[in-house]
């Protein structure tokens, strides 16, 4: 992986994969290493994949300030990247607590984004996190499959303040629709992907200031593609529309039938329509 040193010192390494325009890429997790979004369903084949390991996680290293780990402070990484890179403009995709970054980087720095992509989103730096009512109806439809106790009990664990990164992975078949080989094998890899420190981190106290970051956002006048999925319990489909009713300029895309990790599920789907959106 190549290295960049970010705005405090803390060494930054980032991948390529690909030939083509670049796009940049932000993991999200939070705390996770980048390697879990692979090529996000072959998308190397259209696009310069530039994916950073965000600071203390995979090949980066810990910063010396555990303060910037947090979600508004991780911008600036980016930002130092595109100046290492040396690009103008570039576009750039989120995913998860990733798309937090990337829509803090848009507001932040609008005039240095091209395309923003931001794929099953997480919703808190905007106020608009599933709420309970999601949470029912979503469990409600999975009660029959016969991982759903041990999962459920994994959240239940969770709430009560167990934030191991086995109890994550014991929960992890919510988030996918079909729980086959695949998603097995790309859920347990979190358990040498993932930080605890970094995730609590990124989501300190002051990270998240909705009302402000919606302001930005409403005078954000690039494309914006809201990647949605059907059955995503982070992102749900409805409040995903009511972030893309944020910006000036986007499209809301629902792919139906499959979870929070779509290029595991049905990757091509996933790199024809990023690539479509981001050559038009």
């Amino acid at each position: 992986m190549a290295r960049f040193t970010s705005f405090d010192g803390t060494e930054l390494a980032y991948r390529e994969a690909g030939e083509g325009p670049p796009l940049l890429v932000l993991a999200g997790g939070p705390g996770r290493a980048s390697e879990y979004l692979e090529t996000l369903g072959g998308l190397d084949a259209s696009r310069r994949l530039v994916v950073l390991d965000n600071r203390g996680t995979g090949e980066s290293d810990e910063p010396a300030d555990p303060f910037t780990y947090r979600r508004d402070m991780l911008v600036r990484d980016v930002e130092m990247l595109r100046r290492h890179l040396g690009l103008d403009v570039v576009d750039v995709l989120g995913h998860s607590a990733g798309a937090g970054i990337a829509m803090g980087y848009a507001a932040d720095f609008p005039d240095r984004v091209g395309k923003l992509v931001l794929l099953t989103p997480a919703l808190r730096s905007v106020g608009l996190s599933p709420e309970q009512s999601d949470w029912d109806v979503f469990l409600a439809a999975r009660a029959d499959r016969p991982w759903f106790e041990a999962a459920t009990a994994a959240l239940e664990r969770n709430a009560a303040g167990d934030d191991s990164v086995a109890n994550r992975v014991a929960a992890s078949p919510l988030l996918y629709e079909r729980w086959d080989s695949r998603a097995q094998e790309h859920a347990r890899a979190e358990l040498g992907q993932w930080k605890y420190e970094v995730a609590l981190g990124y989501n300190a106290e002051g990270a998240f200031v909705p009302g402000v970051l919606r302001r930005a956002l409403a005078d954000f006048g690039h494309p914006v593609l809201v990647y949605a999925c059907s059955e995503d319990p982070i992102s749900p489909v409805r409040r995903c529309a009511e972030l893309a009713g944020l910006f000036p300029d986007a499209t809301l895309h629902v792919h139906e039938g499959v979870g929070h990790y779509p290029w595991v599920e049905a990757p091509e789907r996933v790199s024809r329509e990023v690539e479509a959106f981001l050559g038009r």
